[in-house]
């Protein structure tokens, strides 16, 4: 249709509004580039001013405009910037970009906030990679050993991705699978940095993320890398923004979806194995750049566009890296902070960000019954048989356990040792064993027990205590007194892992509750929380004393080495007074795992009883902290098998979840102190190696 005369001007109009609009966009967004440029420019300046040489800013300037003193005896001001601040300065800008722009790929082709390096696991998967080539003592030249953390980490995201049903999963289940595969990822990392603790003593505190650099080779040599990837990055940003339309509408407009995502989790792989061979896992950086950048976003509006959000991203990831390293050496000095890995604190930092993200989740239905609500029911005599089996197989498993070890004893010797009839050798073997499998019998059921406790009341079949950062406050709590308490006796421990594991639980209650109780931001933000008390507690584990370290690690490893009968009984109290109060809730149980309106409807205080079973369960996993450490997975496994062997019920699910409990630790103790014997592997990691497998089952199973 022709135009009039009257609508010619308005057209020439528009599209004169059309180019005042891209070009005050252009301006934003160079406006915004720029004024990131500035400010990591001052946080450089700040970070090089630190140091244990003490040259400040004036000594800076004196040496860069030539007009500093003759030198005396020792080094130059310029031999320590360009030996040792620059590298550090560099490497932590690197890191950052890298992560930066890892974790923008990610959460755009995942179209998820909460996706990152961390969350999915690739930093994990890196980190087991190198530790298992340095392991193993395989010589990897120094340009390969990139290339060996980029396949673990490819694999892990694979993993997780796979797990979680692909990357446009939800975030419960994103998260839960990344979370779980990196739990995985620990417990053998951990496992090898015990069995080759010479060959991985270097690992240990690069492991949590350091910028400490020898010289500045490493990363110059990795610049030119992470330079090419962001390029790449920055040209795959088209598809990047009609992608965010979803993928009809993009695979309408022309984009191909899955070489695309193939593509662009290759280059945050990419990117996260670098900064991972240049200054080790460090943490939540891919998450917080991001996050902040949508943040300003909301300022400055061309910042949607993903060729200024990429770059922008990786300045703010160096950012975060730099204030991050500045302000630990500036809070705890420099001495003391060339032992402190800057990973610890962007860790805290993302899990700060993470519970935010969790806490503004909009909820729009109440949530869906657990698999526990869909089990299949069975009968009495079935249970019946279960449980008498169980308790057999349980006594079976803790006989067996008194009489494997570094040596191998005789049913004969146990009547000998109960009569008080046996010789020194076996007294003091079975004096020893005893008191372990009791705890481990103990604490056993007691994390079965909250388990089960934990997933009713949660409505969520993939959570238990560690998960909601019960055992993470109580291993805080315990760490913390050990640390600081030379001597601290077992009731101490005990008293403090409590009240860790109960402030741990109020703060992801209180956090997790808004306008009700929604049980994915329950879980979200108790993983946040995990993350946070993980981060401490390394903190207090690199801090502590070097003597006290390798029993420290042990003991968050999860394992009854050097327990006495003392250490059994707050557990074996917990319990006595826990089981009677877990079978008075039955029926409430029954009810809140299925829905939330079906408590109400029959006359059930929901949140109040809720509140009691959980702080019942909290209490349970710092006791059991206190008797064995750390121990993950028999508080999901084993409520799990007890509703596959007995149904639904409760009243049924609870004394099997407690026995299977019970006997999976005891096994995995008795496995752990017998395979490589005389030295032994702590039952945590035994647990966790077996129990991450059946993870993967239940997210596999689950993915319809």
């Amino acid at each position: 249709m022709p135009t009039t005369a009257a609508e010619a001007p308005s057209a020439k109009t528009a599209d004169a509004s059309a180019q005042k609009v891209g070009a005050v966009g252009v301006l934003s967004a160079a406006g915004i580039l720029l004024g990131l440029v500035c400010v990591l420019t001052l946080l450089c300046a700040w970070h090089i001013t630190q140091g244990t040489s003490g040259i400040g800013v004036r000594d800076l300037v004196a040496a860069a405009t030539g007009t500093a003193s003759p030198a005396e005896a020792g080094p130059s001001t310029r031999d320590i910037v360009l030996g040792s601040r620059l590298p550090r300065a560099g490497a932590g800008i690197l890191v950052g970009i890298a992560l930066g722009v890892a974790g923008a790929l990610f959460q755009s082709l995942a179209r998820n906030p909460l996706a990152s390096p961390d969350t999915l696991a690739v930093t994990g998967g890196s980190y087991f990679a190198v530790t298992v080539v340095t392991a193993l003592g395989v010589a990897v030249p120094v340009w390969a050993s990139g290339g060996v953390a980029f396949v673990g980490g490819l694999a892990a995201a694979a993993l997780v991705l796979g797990l979680a049903g692909g990357a446009a999963a939800s975030t419960t289940r994103l998260v839960l699978a990344g979370t779980a595969t990196a739990l995985a990822l620990q417990a053998g990392t951990s496992t090898l940095l015990i069995l080759f603790s010479e060959e991985t003593t270097s690992l240990v505190s690069w492991g949590s993320g350091t910028l400490n650099q020898l010289d500045g080779t490493a990363a110059v040599r990795s610049s030119p890398v992470i330079g090419l990837i962001v390029i790449a990055a920055i040209l795959l940003s088209r598809r990047l923004d009609l992608l965010s339309l979803g993928d009809d509408a993009a695979s309408v407009l022309g984009v191909p979806i899955r070489s695309t995502r193939a593509i662009g989790i290759l280059l945050a792989v990419l990117l996260t194995a670098t900064a991972v061979t240049l200054a080790g896992p460090i943490g939540f950086v891919g998450l917080c750049a991001p996050v902040i950048a949508r943040l300003l976003g909301r300022l400055v509006p061309a910042l949607g566009k993903h060729a200024v959000m990429i770059p922008a991203t990786a300045l703010i990831g160096a950012i975060i890296v730099i204030f991050a390293d500045a302000l630990l050496r500036a809070i705890v000095g420099a001495d003391e902070a060339i032992t402190l890995p800057s990973g610890v604190t962007t860790t805290i930092v993302g899990a700060v960000v993470l519970i935010a993200l969790a806490r503004s989740m909009r909820t729009a239905s109440p949530a869906q019954a657990t698999s526990a609500a869909r089990s299949r029911i069975h009968g009495a005599r079935r249970a019946a048989v279960v449980i008498v089996g169980g308790c057999v197989l349980v006594g079976a498993a803790a006989i067996l356990a008194l009489l494997t070890g570094e040596r191998f004893y005789l049913l004969g010797d146990v009547s000998l040792w109960l009569t008080g009839q046996a010789t020194p050798v076996i007294n003091f073997a079975f004096d020893s064993r005893a008191p372990r499998v009791a705890a481990a019998l103990a604490a056993g059921a007691a994390l079965g027990l909250s388990g089960a406790l934990v997933q009713a009341s949660a409505r969520n079949p993939l959570a238990e205590p560690g998960l909601l950062g019960i055992t993470g406050g109580a291993g805080l709590g315990a760490v913390v007194v050990i640390t600081l308490v030379p001597g601290a006796t077992v009731v101490l421990i005990s008293t403090v892992g409590i009240i860790g594991a109960l402030v741990a639980f109020a703060l992801v209650y209180a956090l997790a509750w808004r306008a009700g109780m929604n049980t994915d931001r329950l879980v979200l933000v108790g993983i946040g929380m995990w993350y946070g008390f993980t981060a401490l507690t390394t903190l207090f584990l690199i801090r502590a004393n070097p003597w006290d370290t390798p029993a420290l690690f042990t003991w968050l490893s999860g394992s009854t080495y050097g327990r006495v009968w003392a250490d059994v009984a707050p557990v074996t109290l917990a319990l006595v007074i826990a089981i009677p109060l877990a079978f008075v809730w039955t029926r409430e149980l029954d009810l809140l795992a299925l829905d939330d309106d079906t408590p109400r409807l029959v006359g059930v205080a929901r949140e109040p009883v809720r509140l009691g079973v959980l702080i019942t369960a909290a209490v349970l996993a710092a006791v059991s902290v206190s008797a064995v450490g750390v121990v993950g997975f028999i508080g999901l496994v084993a409520p799990h098998a007890a509703r596959a062997l007995v149904g639904a019920q409760h009243a049924r699910v609870l004394p099997v979840s407690m026995l299977l409990g019970a006997g999976g630790l005891v096994a995995a103790d008795a496995i752990g102190r017998t395979i490589i014997a005389p030295a032994q592997i702590p039952a945590g990691l035994i647990v966790a190696l077996i129990g991450a497998p059946y993870f993967v089952y239940l997210l596999a199973r689950s993915r319809a």
